[in-house]
């Protein structure tokens, strides 16, 4: 079971060393630019039943 143990492990290390590279992170030369086009339009329905309707309409002021 040990023996076993050891050989998963040197087996491994070859794969994680090559894996251990450097990794080199540069700006970009010119600046990044990104262009949103976006329309936003909203359109509001509303409806009022007759109940509600008549109470507006005796009551004008209430709002």
């Amino acid at each position: 079971m040990r023996l076993k143990r050891t050989f998963g492990l040197l087996a491994t290390l070859p794969i994680g060393a090559a894996a251990g590279g450097c990794v080199n992170v540069t700006a970009p030369d010119k600046p990044i630019v990104i262009n949103l086009n976006i329309s936003i339009t909203q359109e509001v329905v509303y409806r009022l039943d007759n109940k509600a309707k008549t109470l507006i309409q005796e009551n004008p002021g209430i709002f």
